[in-house]
């Protein structure tokens, strides 16, 4: 069997066209090259290469022989640097879960900037909302939670970064009959109408609803687009991020509303699984940035 180190000096000779080259190269005599290539050709008992006065040629075995070692060449450097990787805790796939709150936009930024960066890792992207979040956290499921907001989950390997406040914003529909309504609103002038709520997505843990009065009528959506649509045409009222509605407010498509009772701003984090640390994780952190940073790209 041809050693990994014979298979590169055929292949240097045959890159260079030249036994005194690859010697040159490599700081051997031309005959020590020479002798070891005449081995390799009496182990495959063929001739790789037809010798010239000062340099030399690949026979039609030769460049056959040659195109089928640099792939072996190749796989064996790939099984060295997979090897290497692993043991220094690289992992193939890395997962994040944004909170659907946070701004969509900027995900696809992400992954184009993070598949430049790492040509070995695969990135899976899952969208989730509320406890549905840290379930996925908590479960395995992702390595990465962006967007995450409420509670945090009990024990772990779980670290944390400051994303800021979510605002919320209460708002109708601008032809919806509570947006004349010059004043406050109370419990009692919205109970009567649905309100729309986008579902949590946990499915191992209580489901968060957002905000809801007794006994109101939800219409349940699986994202805030959807909620936004819903409200937008009239079909309900509800709550909504203060950055994903802005530019629907100014529009005039929605009107925003005070109520006598509001929704008070909400901490939002980034939370990552500590257990299991790789380079490509640490790169995430670190193109994610600190807190200010994270608030203005994700969060308005």
């Amino acid at each position: 069997m041809l050693s990994e180190s014979t298979l590169s000096l055929i292949d240097l000779v045959a890159k260079l066209g030249s036994f005194t080259a690859a010697a040159n190269h490599l700081n051997k005599v031309p005959s020590a090259v020479s002798y070891s290539i005449k081995q390799a050709e009496d182990d495959l008992g063929t001739k790789l290469f037809i010798r010239h006065h000062r340099s030399v040629t690949l026979t039609p075995a030769g460049e056959h022989f040659i195109s089928h070692a640099r792939k072996l060449l190749k796989q064996i450097q790939d099984v060295k640097s997979s090897t290497q990787r692993i043991a220094n805790n690289w992992q193939p796939t890395l997962s994040i879960t944004f909170d659907t709150l946070i701004r969509a936009d900027k995900i696809s930024v992400l992954i184009a900037d993070f598949y430049k960066e790492f040509d070995d890792v695969e990135l899976a992207v899952r969208m989730g909302v509320f406890n549905g979040v840290w379930e996925s956290l908590t479960s395995g499921e992702s390595d990465l939670a962006i967007g995450s907001t409420a509670a945090i989950p009990n024990g772990g390997y779980y670290k944390f970064r400051d994303m800021g406040e979510v605002k919320w914003t209460f708002c109708v529909s601008a032809k919806h009959p509570l947006a004349a309504i010059d004043r406050p609103l109370t419990n009692e002038s919205l109970a009567e109408f649905p309100v729309v709520c986008v579902e949590d997505t946990a499915k191992d843990t209580p489901k968060r609803d957002l905000w809801r009065l007794p006994n109101q009528r939800r219409i349940i959506v699986p994202d805030w687009i959807r909620a936004i649509n819903c409200v937008g045409t009239g079909l309900g009222i509800g709550f909504f991020p203060r950055h994903l509605v802005e530019m629907f407010i100014q529009a005039g498509r929605l009107k925003e509303k005070s109520l006598e009772q509001p929704l008070l701003s909400e901490a939002c984090c980034i939370a990552w699984r500590n257990d299991k640390p790789s380079d490509a994780l640490q790169w995430l952190l670190d193109y994610l940035g600190e807190t200010e940073q994270l608030h203005k790209q994700w969060l308005s």
